[in-house]
């Protein structure tokens, strides 16, 4: 059947509120920046010191790309293995792709490829927790319970002062893993969400930017009729949590009045040739959007290339159940290859390479060899349902994904999977080595911090420990 992982949910009523949280609704109500975390402990570590305004943009491939047919292609493995595309040679000597990405394969000198990802979970939330999170259960959870690398991320660098920047720290862009989030962090660490297809004519991002003069000085009003109110409850503040509260709500505000935050989601604001480059559809306007506010001084972006583009369940997730794998992977190629491939050139073009991480991966790879099941219903990428069609399942044994910017040294390929493309051979890496890599790429040294838990114990930032990636290293 089809998963549900990704599915959308709907959130409770909160109930009852009180004086101050009814207060507090006057902001949140235009800012929609989610508040009821801030008042999670502290972390128990040092503060990292931030390296040189250090970013990342995460591209998550939900469900899981084929390592086989995109960037490990095993052209001598029986029919039933290598499946029906063709190999392309890239511009590195002994790179070769599938013909799935002949724009990437351009420039895959502007990249490094890791063919030797591998973990233990084999469920879409536990292999999603285990990217991002480390955490080495290999149940499907509901609910995170360590907080995710981006959330974490936020969080170390909000203690290093506040912000000069009007924009929010860690945006996330129709990024769809409902499985991961800030746990203890609390949710003022989350991202600033952005939904909808930014490809769309009336496109627009609610809560920023307010232009009617009047809504910003009611606005100012209320937030000054707050402060006043709180007077009375700041002789009782022994924790400092209402000047937390006071930060998170600034920030709001910030973003709800200054003209930069709105600029720097607006795509019309890119010539008409940029936004043909990365494609006029939805994930070649997000990854425009992720480029744009990485420029304008977001730390973390992440992203999920999910929905129509992927065929008819909206994701990767290419069992022969849910698409024809091989149609499947040709109806999203396209799409896909334009806008990775512009994504990454513009990181170069305008010099961010240095400092903007772009890493593309899903949560593992596909089964290596092809199994045929009947569809449960037609759509792009689908037969009629009943009909037999060939499909991956899930497979975490071997999987790739692909580094670019960073100040890494590109053009080459890490890690090796066996000649079927069952298990990681050689070069072998773990998720923690993932999540350690990125961290030390923003400055935070994952061995040595931790934050407190729900109970008030220090908790390392990646549950599942492993080293930075010595080959990813700028």
């Amino acid at each position: 059947m089809t998963d549900n992982f990704y599915a959308s949910s709907i959130q409770p009523c909160p109930g009852p509120v009180n004086r101050r949280g009814f207060l507090r609704m006057g902001l949140a109500g235009f800012a929609s920046l989610s508040l009821p975390g801030i008042l999670r402990l502290r972390a128990a570590s040092p503060v990292q010191k931030k390296k040189d305004n250090t970013a990342v943009i995460m591209v998550w491939q939900p469900g899981g790309c084929s390592h086989i047919d995109t960037y490990d292609p095993k052209p001598t493995a029986p029919v039933e293995y290598r499946g029906p595309f063709n190999t392309i040679r890239t511009s590195v000597p002994g790179i070769d792709f599938t013909e799935l990405l002949p724009m990437q394969a351009k420039i895959a000198d502007k990249f490094t490829v890791l063919r030797s990802m591998r973990h233990g979970s084999p469920g879409h939330p536990a292999g999603t927790l285990r990217m991002l999170t480390g955490d080495t259960d290999i149940r499907d959870k509901t609910n995170p319970k360590y907080p995710d690398w981006m959330c974490v991320t936020n969080y170390l660098r909000s203690k290093q002062g506040p912000r000069d920047n009007p924009l929010p720290p860690y945006v996330g862009i129709n990024f769809s893993s409902q499985r991961v989030g800030a746990a203890y962090l609390g949710d003022a660490y989350g991202p600033f969400t952005v939904s909808g297809d930014p490809n769309r004519p009336n496109f627009s991002v609610p809560n920023i930017g307010l232009s009617n003069a009047s809504e910003v000085k009611q606005l100012d009003r209320r937030a000054d009729l707050r402060a006043k109110l709180d007077t009375l409850e700041r002789s009782f503040d022994q924790a400092g949590e209402l000047e937390a509260l006071d930060e998170f709500e600034a920030q709001a505000l910030t973003l709800l009045t200054n003209p930069k935050a709105k600029d720097a989601f607006d795509l019309s604001k890119e010539d008409d040739k940029t936004r043909d480059r990365y494609g006029r559809n939805s994930w070649g306007q997000q990854l425009l959007m992720a480029r744009r506010l990485v420029e304008a001084g977001v730390d973390v972006i992440s992203t999920s290339l999910s929905g129509p583009l992927c065929g008819r369940v909206n994701n990767w997730d290419d069992h022969a159940v849910n698409h024809h794998v091989f149609d499947a992977l040709r109806f999203r190629s396209q799409a896909y290859d334009q806008a990775v491939s512009a994504l990454i050139e513009d990181i170069y073009d305008r010099g961010l390479d240095e400092r903007v991480l772009v890493v593309v991966t899903g949560e593992f790879g596909r089964t290596p060899k092809v199994n045929y099941q009947p569809s449960t219903g037609e759509g792009n990428a689908s037969a009629p349902a009943g009909t037999k069609q060939p499909g991956r399942d899930h497979w975490p044994r071997a999987f790739s994904n692909i580094w670019a910017g960073g100040g890494i040294e590109t053009g080459r390929f890490i890690g090796a999977s066996d000649k079927l493309g069952e298990d990681s051979i050689e070069r072998i890496c773990g998720a923690g080595d993932f999540l350690a890599t990125i961290y030390h790429h923003l400055g935070i040294d994952s061995s040595n911090v931790f934050i407190e838990d729900f109970n008030g114990r220090p908790t390392p930032i990646i549950a599942d420990q492993g080293k930075p990636i010595p080959e990813l290293l700028g």
